[in-house]
């Protein structure tokens, strides 16, 4: 990766970004699609740590404006690649003599994220495959790159977010990029979900290939599939199907398994003209502690039973809570804007009613963040579940969220 002039460009970003928040505040214009803009040139180029903290923002439709949101959600399916010369020495690394090894290798990707780019290759074999290929230098400037995002989130602290919490934050946000870098990790998940799920013929996984992979190049079977985003232009059968197997994979996961793919941009899945789910990329796969997904059911279930005190008290378990004054107000308008996705029967996700409300209180949301506090360690199973949250809305499915959630809230408050 080009590390020429990466901490000036990322400052310069946070300076914008700041910037931009300041005259927000002021009550001033903003400028939301035109930082938009400029993030996603940026960051398309730089690759690495701030386009993925941009990726994972821009699945927080119901907190960004809209106009820098649909700007960053960009990056999820638009991000220019890198320069095939560069993407060919890693391959030659891997492989020495392509030629010898490939009977062709497609230069242009299929799909370009923010560690690495995916390009189709042919063995002499006629065998299509597809090669997950990292970034060059990206562990290199990995750490660098850290140190500037850091300073970047620091701007959460005009949202009242402690500075505790946002170290916890960031230590996550770290955690699980150095995660997304060991490819032979990746290929183990993908091994291990295969023979989990052998049997279930609503999900997909693409078969990891050890002998042509190695430490930056991850091979699979080439699986071929509608993306997720285009999906949301198929017939209206196909996407409850999908739906219906997204929700129960999800559940499953969490609640058997104590597993949880957390990285819900739409661009990591696809379907078919059945309807199954099909995941691409398993490099973030995190584990649920049973007291963790216990305590968040319970949360939930109070939310449902418009229990205010109850969900003050199920945060503080957490510890998700700090100061006095509970935002009883605040729990009742959060919990009356998503209750009517758990009422007995299918419930639309489209509706708009429901994240438009949700979408209104989040000012409220930030306002009291001095007292109403997120575990840090919830973070990222949270962040997961909200960006499949916004999957479900885009596929406009209809479920029995009633039905799916009564035995996990049982569940949940059960004696130990």
């Amino acid at each position: 990766m080009r590390e020429r002039g990466r901490t000036r460009r990322m400052l310069g970003m946070g300076a914008r970004t700041g910037g931009a928040l300041l005259r927000s505040r002021m009550g001033r214009d903003a400028g939301w699609e035109a930082l938009g803009e400029q993030l996603f040139n940026e960051l398309s180029e730089l690759k690495g740590p701030a386009m993925k903290l941009a990726q994972i923002m821009a699945q927080w439709d119901d907190l960004l404006p809209p106009a820098l949101a649909e700007q960053l959600a960009r990056l999820q399916r638009q991000a220019r690649p890198m320069p095939w010369a560069d993407i060919r020495r890693t391959l030659v690394d891997q492989y020495g003599d392509l030629e010898a090894v490939f009977a062709d290798i497609e230069t242009t990707p299929f799909a370009s994220a923010s560690m690495g780019q995916v390009h189709r290759a042919t063995t002499h074999d006629g065998e299509t495959l597809v090669l997950k290929v990292q970034y060059p230098g990206l562990e290199r400037v990995l750490e660098q790159d850290l140190v500037q995002v850091r300073r970047m989130m620091r701007l959460m602290r005009w949202m009242k977010v402690p500075q505790a919490r946002l170290d916890a934050m960031f230590d996550e946000f770290a955690d699980s990029l150095r995660k997304e870098l060991d490819y032979r990790a990746e290929l183990e998940a993908l091994a291990r979900y295969r023979l989990r799920y052998a049997d279930n013929d609503g999900l997909r996984f693409p078969e990891p290939l050890a002998a042509y992979s190695g430490d930056r190049v991850l091979a699979m079977r080439y699986l071929p599939g509608i993306s997720m985003r285009d999906a949301e232009a198929m017939a209206d059968e196909v996407r409850q199907r999908l739906a219906a197997n997204l929700g129960d994979w999800l559940t499953e996961e969490m609640f058997t398994h104590r597993e949880l793919h957390a990285d819900p941009h739409a661009g990591n899945f696809a379907t078919d003209d059945e309807g199954r789910l099909i995941v691409y990329d398993l490099g973030a796969v995190i584990s649920v502690p049973e007291a963790r997904l216990r305590s968040m059911m319970r949360l939930l279930g109070a939310a449902i039973d418009d229990d205010p005190m109850g969900m003050d008290e199920a945060l503080r378990s957490m510890g998700g809570r700090q100061g006095e004054g509970a935002p009883l107000a605040l729990y009742r308008e959060s919990a009356a804007a998503m209750r009517p996705l758990f009422e007995p029967g299918e419930q639309d996700f489209s509706d708009a009613r429901i994240h438009y409300r949700l979408r209104e209180i989040s000012p409220r949301v930030w306002s009291a963040m001095d007292r109403l506090q997120p575990p840090a360690d919830t973070m990222l199973l949270s962040r997961t579940l909200n960006g499949h949250y916004w999957n479900m809305v885009r596929l406009k499915a209809r479920l029995d969220m009633h039905a799916r959630t009564r035995p996990l809230l049982a569940w949940a408050r059960e004696e130990k």
